[in-house]
């Protein structure tokens, strides 16, 4: 049986923790890295059997006092135990989650509207996949020596950092890019199982080896702001912060803020105002 996101977590978690860590003493030499599965069912008070049938995904209805009990064995808090408790929802049950399935995702017209009031602000709006639905004038501009529509009408913001060849070439840390992405998509899997593109597209993605390295049931990270920074063909180099605003339509407004970096890039210049593409 193929494990749950649940499943994968408890292995991975349990692989990456030390004995002291959990104030053991290292004594001898293992056979792999982390904890025996043994000593985590003894922290949280369950059966070796039970938590091998966890891990294999044998099990996918453990009862939220099992749940917060392997929380703590695995030294879990904030967020890493709402996203271990959240897997504990929905894996094996992805299939009864509302919204869950795959949708043909269209720019809602409020989105619209937004992005509109938003210029000269470069502005995007992205579907729970990373694919850009819509945005403004002042992003095109921006957007487009980088690639970005080099390859589709609707450019995925994922497969460009993973697949693109520009983008190792125009983004200064690629690195962290690529590590929010990661994160990124690792929510979104989280926030709708059943999404069998999202599901897809990942699987897609572990072809790059970039992407498969980086891919961990686990990886947790401020995927709503950060910094890119870019050697744009136009601007030079610039560093834009960005913010992610969440909407009940699962599409966010994602907002560049490139008038923070103006001083350090004169040559920046928005586009003067026209109508919303999408």
């Amino acid at each position: 049986m193929a494990r749950n996101g649940f499943a994968e977590f408890l292995v991975a978690r349990r692989a990456e923790l030390r004995p002291a860590d959990i104030g053991m003493p290292a004594g001898g030499r293992r056979r792999t890295p982390g904890l025996r599965r043994e000593e985590v069912a003894v922290r949280a008070g369950v059966s070796a059997d039970y938590l091998a049938r966890l891990e294999q995904g044998r099990d996918t209805n453990p009862s939220m006092s099992v749940v917060d009990a392997l929380a703590d064995a695995l030294l879990l808090a904030g967020a890493q135990r709402d996203h271990f408790t959240m897997l504990a929802l929905t894996s094996g049950n992805e299939y009864r989650c509302p919204g869950s399935e795959s949708p043909d995702e269209q720019l809602a017209d409020s989105m619209r509207t937004i992005l509109r009031a938003l210029q000269p602000t470069p502005a995007l709006v992205v579907g729970r996949r990373f694919d850009v639905l819509g945005w403004n004038p002042a992003w095109a501009d921006f957007a487009a020596p980088l690639g970005l529509f080099d390859e589709a009408d609707r450019p995925n913001l994922a497969w460009y950092i993973f697949i693109h060849p520009a983008a190792q070439r125009v983004l200064r840390d690629w690195a962290g890019a690529a590590d929010h992405f990661v994160a990124a998509l690792n929510r979104a899997k989280v926030r709708w199982p059943a999404d069998d593109t999202l599901r897809e597209m990942i699987t897609a993605l572990q072809r790059s080896p970039e992407f498969a390295e980086r891919w961990k049931p686990h990886r947790l990270g401020d995927d709503r702001s950060g910094v890119l920074a870019f050697d744009h063909p136009v601007h030079g180099q610039i560093d834009v912060p960005f913010e992610t605003l969440d909407s009940d339509r699962d599409q966010s407004v994602m907002i560049w803020l490139t008038d923070k970096t103006a001083a350090q890039a004169p040559g920046l210049r928005l586009v003067e105002p026209r109508a919303v593409n999408e």
